[in-house]
């Protein structure tokens, strides 16, 4: 099995979530052993994404380098991990990944024009030798090991149209378009109003975001998914975890995990030389990672 990277040179425009100006994003091919780059044009600064570039993880996920910082990059690395690519540039024009719809569908169709491509180089998997945990109170993410990509998800939010929701997700790209990529992010009113007295949450609005009051959604056309909250955090996660750089051969479990959780544990994982193996998929190596990686595709 090989690296991926995309065909050709695609670009949208879009709102950022929290500053609430256009940006311009483009995604350009990168060979082999390049990994997932981003990019600030208006800066002149690249940062790759690796767990150490992570800033800052209140209210999104945000790589920072040299004081210069891209913000909400967890719904766009969520398609990027689901189509396998490896190796991609990521550029913006302003400090945001415009929030499209507020799911990670937009990516994707992004995705399916720019088309995707092996190159000559094999791929990698990062398999989980051991379980690995962060909790902070009764909240935890954790990885143990497992043959497949696996995102088990569970939240507990005192509000009735929440309340218990669970979901367990066993990855591939055809399914994650189907149970993921359309699954919103979503706030509270009470929050969405204190962000905005913050400077923050100024690109927000429900063709964007599910809002919720005390009473129920005030999205007029309801909800994608039955379970499109916990399903929301899958898609997060996944975008979180791709800052492994390698696809995750091993279990995600989680009860109610956030940017901060997961940007610990891809800290952690690599902390501890025993808990992971990075395996390749060439020939003469192990054929664990090429069936695994013909599984999740």
């Amino acid at each position: 099995m090989k690296q991926r990277t995309i065909r050709k040179k695609v670009e949208l425009i879009g709102i950022g979530l929290h500053k609430g100006v256009p940006v311009k994003m483009v995604l350009e091919p990168l060979e082999a052993n390049n990994g997932i780059v981003f990019y600030r044009s208006d800066e002149g600064v690249s940062i790759p994404m690796k767990p150490e570039n992570i800033v800052n993880t209140t209210m999104a996920t945000v790589l920072g380098k040299e004081g210069v910082q891209i913000s909400t990059i967890e719904h766009l690395l969520s398609a990027v991990n689901a189509y396998g690519i490896d190796n991609l540039k990521i550029s913006v024009d302003n400090e945001e990944i415009p929030i499209m719809d507020g799911s990670s569908i937009a990516y994707c169709m992004l995705l399916d024009e720019a088309g995707i491509v092996e190159l000559d180089a094999p791929k990698k998997v990062l398999q989980i030798k051991k379980p690995i945990e962060v909790r902070d109170g009764d909240k935890f993410v954790r990885v143990e090991p497992s043959n497949q990509m696996v995102f088990d998800f569970a939240i507990d939010f005192k509000h009735q149209a929440i309340k218990e929701q669970k979901y367990k997700f066993v990855f591939n790209q055809q399914s994650y378009k189907e149970e993921i990529a359309r699954a919103r992010t979503f706030g509270f009113l009470h929050e969405v109003n204190y962000l905005r007295s913050k400077g923050l949450a100024k690109g927000g609005n429900l063709s964007n975001c599910i809002v919720l009051d005390e009473s129920g959604i005030l999205n007029k056309e309801g909800l994608r998914y039955k379970e499109e909250f916990v399903r929301h955090k899958i898609l997060d996660a996944i975008g979180d975890m791709a800052v492994l750089g390698m696809p995750l051969m091993g279990s995600y479990i989680s009860f109610a995990g956030s940017h901060k959780l997961n940007s610990l544990l891809t800290q952690k994982i690599f902390s501890q030389s025993d808990a992971y193996e990075i395996l390749i998929t060439e020939k003469g190596e192990t054929q664990d990672a090429i069936e695994f990686v013909k599984e999740i595709e």
